[in-house]
């Protein structure tokens, strides 16, 4: 289910990754290695300035099985948000 960008700004995330230093598919990569980091349920929010990001998440959500919450602009960069399942 995508979260509105109010309901995203107060969610409760466990890991922050912040891939904003790296292009496609450093974001990816990064939420990769973090996922295993975090227990199932937990909110996980990747930070990135990679149009990429946009899409590589919401597809790899879907072939894992985790739940992509939605994304968050902010200034010059923005904030990918999942659910590990």
């Amino acid at each position: 289910m995508i979260m509105t960008t109010e309901e995203l700004k107060n969610v409760v995330v466990a890991k922050s990754v912040d891939a904003r230093g790296t292009a496609c598919p450093g974001p990816l990569l990064e939420a990769k290695k973090a996922i295993g980091t975090i227990k199932v349920g937990d909110i996980m929010e990747i930070l990135s300035a990679d149009e990429g990001t946009k899409s590589d998440i919401p597809k790899w959500c879907g072939k894992q099985g985790h739940e992509y919450l939605g994304s968050v602009d902010e200034n010059g960069y923005f904030k990918v948000y999942m659910k590990k399942k």
